[in-house]
């Protein structure tokens, strides 16, 4: 099959292209210079020419909270022209397969957990990232239109909780928790500090899959796709407290040093966790256990990253 992959360079990109899966397929992965999705036009012709089978959009402007806060209008444009230029432009050549990547922060913020597919747009948004959560949430609903008016345009959407691996980021300003908190303590232990802080209690609770894990998910998907629900959540069905993450990260290090916990720092939602009820009917499950999952992270940012 001829795939085009979009945000090839960023995280979910790379997983997808190195896993072993990728032979049997012919992937498209254009960089943003050779296909700049915010131009219509170029999308269009790029798509028409090289007529995919299947589109795999995950590219997107991302960031942490202060980013989002400081650039919502950029977060919320470019994130939803890119959605409907590539979502328009598939239509209207004739690509009949298209697999969308959401993201759980669709899910309304006091929504009750685990949150189920059909709670996207039941409540009010997380406000610190409301503007990339709009922009996906119009994606995932116009590939819903799309589907109603012409059932043969398999127009999807796949949800995935919080993922780490390798080609993360380990840069504190921009980086998720378990890449952050990795790089804090590999930091610590260097500098022979005695003990770290922990934002908040740590009771906070939060579920992350390993990269690799989601790209053979995405694999599977290409060979089930007719099957495949409209929207499905991809998670582990259980999640961790943050002081746990914590421990199992100081471990994979060997970091000796004890944590305090500064209740003077916020601690965001108490918890996250997407309903994987779709996910175990549609016969897919995740392989890599967090502690797997954590030394196999930290051995590639001993390795590439902080040398």
């Amino acid at each position: 099959m001829k795939i085009l992959l979009t945000g090839s360079r960023g995280m979910v990109g790379r997983n997808i292209i190195e896993h072993f899966s990728a032979h049997n397929h012919v992937i498209l992965s254009p960089t943003s210079a050779e296909l700049n999705l915010l131009d219509v036009e170029s999308v269009q012709n790029y798509i028409c020419a090289n007529k995919p089978d299947m589109i795999i959009h995950a590219a997107g402007i991302v960031g942490g909270i202060q980013a989002n806060m400081a650039q919502p209008v950029k977060f919320l444009v470019d994130n939803m022209q890119m959605g409907l230029n590539i979502l328009m432009s598939a239509k209207a050549c004739s690509v009949k397969k298209f697999m969308n990547l959401g993201s759980s922060c669709m899910y309304p913020r006091d929504a009750e957990n685990p949150l189920s597919e059909e709670l996207i747009l039941k409540g009010e948004l997380e406000p610190t990232n409301e503007g990339y959560a709009v922009a996906k949430v119009a994606s995932t609903r116009l590939c819903e239109y799309i589907n109603r008016e012409d059932e043969s345009y398999l127009y999807k959407t796949v949800i995935p909780c919080n993922l780490y691996g390798q080609h993360d980021k380990f840069d504190p300003e921009h980086s998720h928790m378990i890449p952050a908190v990795i790089r804090k303590i590999n930091d610590a232990k260097n500098q022979n500090l005695e003990s770290i802080d922990i934002w908040g209690d740590g009771l906070a609770r939060r579920e992350f899959m390993y990269a690799a894990d989601f790209a053979d998910f995405v694999y599977y998907a290409i060979d089930h796709f007719e099957s495949m629900p409209q929207n499905i959540n991809v998670g582990l069905g259980h999640d961790y407290t943050i002081n746990e993450y914590y421990q199992k990260i100081a471990r994979a290090i060997d970091y000796q040093g004890e944590f305090t916990h500064d209740l003077s720092r916020p601690t965001g939602m108490q918890q996250k966790l997407v309903d994987d009820t779709k996910l175990k009917a549609f016969g897919w499950q995740p392989q890599t256990t967090l502690e797997q999952g954590i030394q196999k992270t930290y051995d590639y940012f001993s390795n590439e990253i902080s040398q």
